[in-house]
């Protein structure tokens, strides 16, 4: 069947970087199967939204895109719409009842049926929800990696290392519709990444929910099978040094750690292998040591600021993000004072933060009668945020006339005469080479101006141009 006569898909990513890579998977699947990708959503046969709970009013903007999806489908005979994802998995029989025009519904834990579920509701001429309650446990269907795979870029890749997560922070859903921890095996990592390479990948992003306790299940299980050399510890930093070595590997990035597992291994990791990038994001999620407690974080400020000192010692030039929620339910004038000292004393390079808002099924979205005024953590969020765009500000202020390595991702959104590109601190830099520049070149450039979420400057030279296809094709990893 030639490309024009193929059945054509279109997804939709909603959340986190998790979800960016199941996506890839799905559509990986999906051109295995025969359908090729489309351009726009009127040129499509397929539709498939996977979706999130953690952002606010999910629920909304899932129900408000099925409504326009139903316009869509009517419109042409065969069109099918998938629903998978987090939101799909917390709400289960949900979407099927309040959109039965929806094709497919899937949860997180079977993204290797994509394929096979879409067929099989063609069949049946009838929609079909599968919801699994736990990871598969097989090694391509558990770990999104092991499938086939549609990369959005051909020269860095998300490489899952774990699914799930064993923490019960009181403001996420993710263990409620992700599952327990399990680790990917050791060497199907680094097998990976040396594939990865091969293809002319050079820079990769471990991902994980709680990556810094990889491998303590692994340690565990071989533990469990006799073997007392096992010793019951994160693999984590070992792992950080293999994928480092990888020939071809220029850069090696992870996320997301989590402040009560973090050892100092994981940074004598990051400082002697070259190839790991000199960032790391630190979610701090609040700076009062009550609030910390009432979302069962496992820390103290004061820890988290130790951590953050060794961090830097061990690591030359060493950028650091976080997250940081305002208003948590019970957050006092004091607890919020106490968040701004610990920002400022962090010094960030950059903050993601976020206003709490409830989330249907988790502990604190049952904490109302503490929730904070609306008006109030308006207020904080303002006042947070010049705290942190000034010590971002000074940060970048830091590296004017530097000559920074940047890994080129293409034209500026704004001016696509402008190239943007990204150093091994994770800082976006704006400049205007002498020529075009593929995507996945390094290049160097001389800081000129800085902002507080980007830097600017002028084109040094090509220090490498890129090695990957334009696409990487649909492989089993």
């Amino acid at each position: 069947m030639s490309d024009s006569d193929a059945r054509r898909y279109i997804v939709r990513t909603y959340g986190c970087q998790m979800n960016e890579h199941d996506s890839e998977r799905i559509s990986g699947l999906l051109e295995a199967d025969g359908l090729v990708r489309a351009d726009a959503e009127a040129d499509a046969d397929v539709v498939v939204l996977n979706t999130c709970c953690i952002r606010e009013n999910a629920d909304n903007k899932l129900y408000g895109n099925l409504g326009h999806l139903k316009t869509w489908k009517a419109k042409k005979d065969g069109r099918q719409i998938v629903v998978s994802g987090c939101l799909a998995q917390k709400d289960q029989d949900d979407v099927a009842r309040r959109a039965g025009h929806v094709d497919v519904v899937m949860g997180t834990h079977n993204v290797h049926r994509a394929a096979e579920l879409l067929d099989e509701a063609t069949r049946a001429e009838a929609p079909i929800t599968e919801i699994l309650e736990a990871a598969v446990i097989d090694d391509h269907a558990m770990f999104p990696s092991a499938l086939p795979v549609r990369r959005e870029h051909s020269y860095n890749a998300w490489v899952t290392i774990q699914i799930g997560c064993d923490n019960n922070c009181a403001f996420c859903i993710v263990p409620a519709v992700r599952g327990a921890e399990i680790s990917r095996p050791f060497a199907d990592v680094v097998a990976e990444a040396e594939q990865l390479a091969a293809a002319g990948v050079t820079e990769v992003t471990l991902l994980g929910q709680n990556v810094n306790s990889y491998g303590r299940d692994l340690q565990l299980a071989a533990r469990r099978a006799g073997d007392e050399s096992a010793k019951l510890r994160p693999l984590f930093s070992d792992l950080l040094r293999d994928v480092g070595a990888v020939d071809g590997i220029r850069r090696v990035r992870f996320t997301s750690p989590h402040p009560k597992d973090m050892r100092p291994d994981t940074f004598a990791a990051m400082a002697e292998t070259p190839a790991v990038c000199e960032h790391l994001h630190y979610p701090l999620q609040s700076g009062s040591d009550r609030v910390l407690a009432l979302m069962h974080r496992g820390y103290s400020a004061e820890r988290y600021l130790e951590r953050l000192s060794q961090a830097r010692e061990a690591i030359d030039d060493l950028a650091v993000s976080t997250d940081i929620i305002v208003g948590f339910p019970g957050e006092t004038d004091d607890d919020f004072a106490d968040t701004l000292d610990v920002a400022a004393a962090a010094e960030f390079d950059s903050a993601y933060t976020f206003i709490f808002s409830p989330r249907p099924g988790t502990e604190a979205a049952g904490m109302e009668a503490d929730f904070v005024d609306p008006q109030v953590a308006g207020e904080r969020f303002q006042r947070l945020r010049v705290v942190v765009e000034r010590s971002a500000l000074r940060k970048h202020e830091a590296r004017l006339g530097r000559i920074e390595e940047v890994l080129v991702e293409g034209p500026s959104k704004r001016d696509p005469g402008v190239v943007t590109g990204r150093t091994r601190q994770n800082k976006l830099v704006h400049f205007t080479p002498p020529r075009p520049l593929r995507t996945g070149s390094y290049a160097t450039v001389r800081v000129t101006r800085a902002a507080p979420h980007y830097l600017a400057g002028d084109f040094v030279e090509i220090v490498s141009e890129p090695t990957h296809k334009l696409r990487i094709p649909v492989a089993a990893g």
